[in-house]
């Protein structure tokens, strides 16, 4: 930590430091939103997949919702352009305003959307409209929300306040999963087919507008010169950056891939391959998920000792060598305790990544061209890396040949350690 973070630190008063943490709960709070309203849907499309489409068999009816998730998935590019160039030439807090205001529209056009049996084909059709809108909220979000924290956090406390867009995305996949475990301890199969699913897009909504109640209060962090810059939120701005964005990329393309296989598909994996009964894994994985929430800040106040370039290292290093062993050593464990271990390993792995990638990318985009870099490079790697992890797991797995997904995964935590390697100390928090 420099002599000038120091001081930073330490001169802070009381009410700015009030301030600070104030605006981390707003922004973050929209984050927990957004990735809550996001995952309801693929926990509920169970309950809800024969009343948007009634043809076909209940796998149809899945691999349609499915079909309808993967849309939302693959907006999220057009979002972190969208939603960037919005924070870049308008403010980050506008761009936060209408982010949560586009998914609290989309979560209450599924609560209230009539079912197939009453408007026919309109059904599904607004079912894909509300989740390209949720799609588009989510890919602009996470570059907008990592920008605002990065600019209102003070100086050798950015990795400690930025950690905590990580533990709103892990806590809102969990809030969804305990609601939806909630309403399924009180209410019958039948109310949860019939009108029990819409619940959970109901209490998204509501807690969409508390969301945004507390966003209305934040300060924007951009400046009115920096914003009306001709190069201010555009490609050409961005094409200026590009070396920033070409390395963002490849180290998010690691990251993102390592974050999914560890959490989205690791309860599969421990049920197909492991052979754990679901339930068991579901346990283990939401206690996993909850400690892995927790960590994210005690990694993050540490890489504002150790440096932003080796906390990425470290994430880099260790999943080149540590992938294999962890994922062979799950295929054959069969005490949950044991698997518990070797799962929180993969994560504490992980969190030196998820406890810093908004801030290591915010910090390395110059202030017109910020949230769209960070918005932009995001989504295109989580898109095509990390939500398709599960798909190409299954896929090799099917193939007989499970064990190349390993050192796929392996592969893309070696591009991030070399990319880390690339990282100097010209932006801040980035440190030799």
């Amino acid at each position: 930590m420099t002599e000038t973070s120091i001081a930073a630190r330490d001169s802070l008063t009381g009410s700015d430091t009030r301030r600070r943490v104030w605006a981390i709960v707003g922004a973050s709070s929209g984050n927990l939103v957004e990735w809550f309203d996001f995952y309801v849907y693929s926990f509920c499309s169970l309950y809800f997949a024969h009343i948007f489409f009634p043809a076909g068999n209940t796998t149809t009816q899945l691999l349609q919702t499915a079909g309808v998730f993967a849309a939302g998935f693959l907006m999220r590019p057009i979002g972190g352009w969208l939603f960037g160039r919005i924070a870049d030439r308008h403010g980050r807090k506008k761009s936060m305003l209408i982010s949560v205001c586009m998914m609290c529209f989309g979560s209450l056009v599924i609560a209230c959307l009539p079912g197939y049996a009453t408007i026919g084909t309109w059904a599904p059709a607004l079912l894909l409209l509300a989740r390209l809108f949720q799609g588009l909220s989510v890919g602009g979000e996470y570059g907008t929300s990592a920008t605002y924290m990065s600019e209102v956090a003070v100086e050798g406390r950015k990795g400690f306040y930025a950690s905590f867009q990580y533990v709103t995305l892990i806590g809102g996949q969990l809030l969804a999963l305990l609601v939806v475990v909630v309403l399924q301890q009180i209410l019958s199969s039948e109310d949860l087919h019939a009108w029990g699913w819409r619940i959970p897009f109901a209490l998204g909504a509501v807690l969409a507008i508390v969301a945004l109640w507390l966003r209305r209060q934040l300060d924007e962090t951009s400046q009115k010169e920096t914003r009306t810059l001709k190069e201010a939120g555009s490609f050409r701005g961005l094409w200026r950056n590009r070396k920033a964005f070409l390395m963002v990329l490849g180290f998010t393309a690691g990251g993102s891939l390592t974050f999914y296989t560890f959490t989205t598909y690791m309860q599969k994996y421990l049920v197909n391959t492991a052979g754990m009964s679901a339930n068991t894994a579901s346990i283990l994985m939401t206690a996993a998920l909850f400690v892995f929430m927790l960590i994210q800040p005690i990694i993050g106040a540490l890489s504002d000792r150790i440096g932003r370039r080796t906390s990425m290292l470290i994430f880099g290093g260790l999943a080149t060598v540590c992938t294999v062993p962890i994922l062979s050593a799950l295929q054959s464990v069969t005490s949950p305790v044991a698997a518990f271990a070797l799962v929180m390993c993969a994560l504490l792995i992980v969190s030196f990544y998820t406890s810093i990638s908004g801030i290591l990318k915010a910090e390395m985009f110059p202030a017109q061209v910020r949230a769209l870099g960070v918005g932009l490079s995001y989504a295109v790697a989580n898109a095509l890396f990390g939500g398709s992890a599960e798909y190409v797991a299954l896929s090799l797995k099917s193939a007989g040949i499970e064990s190349a997904f390993f050192w796929y995964v392996t592969l893309m935590g070696a591009l991030a350690f070399l990319v880390s390697l690339m990282l100097h100390a010209k932006g801040k928090g980035l440190r030799l």
